[in-house]
């Protein structure tokens, strides 16, 4: 089973994006998928997290990851503030939305991290709400380049299954221009 936590904050969509892997997931040949919010007091703007499972077996644990293989980090300030290591797993992946090399962001050894400038990727596209970008597709196209878990195409059906018309195009546009521009 693959464990991911996600880190974002209210309102970037990273419950959205743990439910598009899932769908992209099972697209990809996963049996077993779920994805879980964590709601608490949240605000737009505060730490929160999801989690998504992927597994080629039914899955029977619906609570939050707490110790992933995979971590996914929507807003590289988050590294600062929410312990986005906690309990990962020695060998795992860490995906950062940021500008800054992998090597400059100061975090663990024994785990590989992979940078993308996802939110370049969503204002290239014009993927704006209320004036921020928003990055919970565009960061599924690193999570594809990064893991090889899920193909790009897969993660570009499930975003046309969550949106339509021209909302999907700029989503899956913004999904593409992050996948080539993830670096390990």
């Amino acid at each position: 089973m693959h464990e991911v936590r996600w880190h974002g904050r209210g309102g970037q969509g990273a419950v959205t994006s743990a439910k598009i892997l899932a769908d992209a997931a099972y697209r990809s040949g996963f049996e077993g998928v779920t994805s879980q919010p964590s709601f608490g007091a949240e605000r737009r703007g505060a730490p929160i997290t999801a989690s998504t499972r992927l597994a080629h077996e039914p899955i029977r644990v619906l609570s939050q990851v707490t110790e992933p293989d995979i971590v996914v980090v929507l807003d590289d300030s988050l590294l600062a503030v929410a312990n986005a290591t906690a309990g990962m797993r020695p060998g795992g992946v860490m995906i950062v939305n940021t500008t800054v090399a992998a090597a400059e962001l100061g975090l663990r050894d024994d785990v590989r991290v992979v940078t993308s400038d996802v939110t370049g990727a969503a204002e290239a596209v014009g993927l704006i709400v209320s004036g921020q970008p928003m990055v919970s597709t565009a960061i599924l196209g690193a999570f594809a380049a990064a893991t090889g878990l899920v193909t790009m195409e897969n993660v570009e059906a499930a975003i046309g299954h969550a949106f339509k018309g021209s909302a999907a195009t700029r989503n899956i546009d913004a999904a593409r221009i992050s996948y080539e521009c993830t670096r390990a």
